[in-house]
């Protein structure tokens, strides 16, 4: 089983006057899905381009397993590029032999392998044809394939679920699920938070270029800003004169409050009783995508 980590230190990529990457350091432990998200143009895609050594860091440097990452270790890395790096007129099938070849994987070994991968991400049936003829959807289940052939000690993948079905997420969920599961780190970006809440152990936000957050998403939401939930007899709308405390939402006889500290919880008790039957104050952890938006703002 691999047990190694991907550690990242201090990595700065200047292009010009820009700095697109600013001393960015983080960790993605072994067997861990380590999610990495921020805007566009926070940082994302050229850091795990310097990870691959597609871009020399201008400083910093990228380790595995506690060593320097060198050309022949990058070699058994898995990498799904935000471009897809596919030969869109030779067939599927074809082509990701011939790839998982380059990785030094024998000829019916990979063709069996592929063939696995793509029955389990829905396209046994599409195995002969073109990619150009193929959806994009499914353009991105075989760039999927040619970056989890073989056994990669690193998985490095850029946007992996975007234009995904349903079905397809769950497919390669499973995918990814099984790795980890042999030690392998997962580091992938994407937009779709809810789904990086929902699979990830580890997250790591950036912002212009720079690490604005980086922890266990249940250690983040501790930090995050509480919120409560409050249900009232008959309309709430009275709370946003309660001083200390925040509406951040008001519909009807419920509000979403956020309320700076206990005297100001008392204030807003001792309201809510004097004016009717207090029905529901539940404290609310912050979701991922409200931490998001903190840090990011």
């Amino acid at each position: 089983m691999n047990n190694d980590s991907l550690e990242v230190r201090g990595l700065t990529r200047t292009f010009g006057d820009l700095t697109a990457v600013d001393d960015v350091s983080f960790t993605a432990p072994a067997g861990q899905l380590t999610g990495f998200v921020g805007g566009n143009g926070a940082g994302k895609t050229t850091t795990m381009r310097m990870i691959m050594g597609v871009l020399a860091p201008t400083a910093g440097e990228v380790l595995f397993g506690g060593e320097p990452v060198t050309r022949a270790g990058r070699r058994t890395f898995g990498y799904m590029p935000e471009e897809r790096g596919l030969y869109p007129k030779q067939p599927v099938l074809d082509q990701l032999v011939y790839l998982a070849r380059l990785r030094g994987i024998a000829a019916p070994k990979a063709r069996a392998e592929v063939l696995d991968m793509l029955d389990r991400l829905g396209l046994a049936g599409r195995s002969k044809e073109h990619v150009e003829k193929l959806s994009l959807g499914n353009q991105q289940r075989v760039q999927i394939v040619a970056a989890l052939m073989g056994t990669p000690r690193l998985l490095v993948l850029d946007e992996p679920f975007s234009g995904l079905d349903p079905a397809a997420v769950d497919g390669m969920v499973d995918l990814l699920a099984e790795h980890t599961a042999r030690g392998v780190p997962v580091l992938f970006s994407s937009h779709q938070l809810d789904l990086v809440e929902r699979l990830c152990e580890r997250l790591v936000i950036l912002k212009t270029g720079r690490v604005m957050a980086d922890g266990a998403p249940a250690d983040l939401q501790e930090t995050g800003a509480l919120r409560h939930r409050l249900v009232v007899d008959g309309d709430a709308g009275w709370v946003r004169g309660v001083p200390g405390v925040h509406a951040v939402d008001v519909d009807g006889p419920v509000a979403l409050l956020e309320i700076a500290d206990d005297g100001a919880l008392q204030r807003l008790l001792a309201a809510a009783v004097e004016r009717g039957v207090l029905r529901e104050l539940t404290p609310l952890k912050p979701t991922l995508a409200q931490i998001y938006r903190e840090v990011t703002a």
